[in-house]
């Protein structure tokens, strides 16, 4: 399939003259969107994906996750019809399936990394597993972290490895009226951060505890800046949608605290009421698209993918593309590309005929 439609002049999916951001510091109404010149284009890679939750791109292949247990591959710009493996998962609205990671050196050792919901005796958990694959097929499957308290709304769920090798997890809370995201004992409500294996690295900040900061809701996306400074995305409780600044060891407040205004806590470094719903964000890195902000961010609720400049806060956001229903994740390819998934058939969006996509930006 190669079908390309501009950037340019794509209708904007929602009005916006009601929605209003803050910082904790300073309010900024949202700007108008804008989008790229017209040398930008998106490519539609796959159609009718089903629930698609997450993406991760090797050398020659596109990797994404369905909510309902499968993980397709695209390769030469085709959607293989088998897909690499079929999981059994919890089927909870905002469960199943989730993030995706590829090992730093998945070309030579096939390692991929998954995070799934499931239901053990009517509880639901979630657990990471490591896969081997071979030829697009799963050969081996070992689970590396288990019992991560799962809930039908609020997982986390996103799986990611830094810049020091070592992989990040996000989980959620079990509900809004949990206190588990303060309890240092337990795997909701928390970053965490793993050895490949599913050890626990020695620097990490709480002694043998996988747990690198806590009081977190339902993380959603990660990533780092060119300074090795990560940064979280996360839903609140349809307002204070936070993006925040992780530091090993600190708190970030939920449920005691939302955006800012307590002292214990850390603040955000931006909070959305209401809530746009942000999926994934990535920092770019690449020179094949010419954006004025570094930072990129889907939006689900708002309907859009944005670029942003964390450090100039919410006036810097300008929308770069927008038309195709709520977006869920983005991923940067080694080309400079840009991968986005949309979440039209996730139970909250109004699906087309040939929903859910997979799009490539380039130019």
């Amino acid at each position: 399939m190669d079908k390309k439609i501009q950037i340019a002049a794509i209708a904007f999916a929602i009005v916006f003259s009601v929605l209003v951001l803050t910082s904790p510091n300073d309010p900024i109404p949202l700007p108008e969107p804008n989008s790229n010149s017209d040398s930008d284009f998106v490519t539609v890679l796959a159609e009718n994906l089903t629930k698609p939750r997450a993406i991760a791109v090797s050398d020659d292949r596109i990797f994404v996750t369905e909510k309902d247990g499968l993980i397709r591959v695209i390769q030469n710009n085709t959607l293989l019809e088998s897909p690499l493996a079929t999981l059994r998962t919890a089927d909870v609205f905002d469960g199943g399936l989730l993030g995706i990671a590829l090992h730093p050196n998945f070309s030579t050792n096939h390692l991929m990394y998954v995070f799934m919901t499931y239901e053990e005796n009517d509880i639901l958990w979630n657990k990471i597993l490591q896969i081997t694959e071979s030829e697009n097929k799963l050969v081996t499957a070992e689970t590396i972290l288990d019992k991560i308290p799962g809930s039908s709304f609020t997982n986390g769920g996103f799986i990611k490895f830094g810049p020091d090798n070592k992989l990040y997890v996000g989980t959620g809370t079990v509900s809004d009226a949990s206190h588990l995201p303060q309890d240092l004992n337990s795997l909701s409500g928390k970053i965490l951060r793993i050895n490949d294996d599913g050890t626990i690295p020695e620097d990490n900040p709480f002694n043998n505890s996988p747990v690198y900061s806590l009081g977190h809701r339902n993380p959603q996306g990660i990533t780092w800046d060119d300074s090795g400074n990560l940064f979280v995305a996360e839903f609140g409780p349809e307002k204070n949608d936070e993006i925040n600044l992780i530091q090993a060891g600190k708190n970030y407040g939920w449920p005691e605290q939302q955006c800012s205004g307590n002292e214990k806590f850390e603040d955000a470094v931006l909070c959305y009421d209401p809530s746009i719903e942000p999926g994934g964000i990535l920092y770019y890195s690449g020179e094949s698209l010419d954006f004025e902000s570094s930072f990129i961010m889907a939006s689900m609720r708002a309907a859009n993918l944005y670029q942003l400049d964390f450090d100039e806060g919410l006036s810097s956001q300008k929308s770069i593309l927008s038309g195709i229903g709520r977006v869920r994740d983005v991923v940067q390819g080694q080309d400079g590309s840009l991968y986005v998934i949309t979440s039209n058939t996730d139970g909250k969006g109004f699906p087309d005929s040939m929903d859910d996509k997979l799009l490539r930006i380039l130019k």
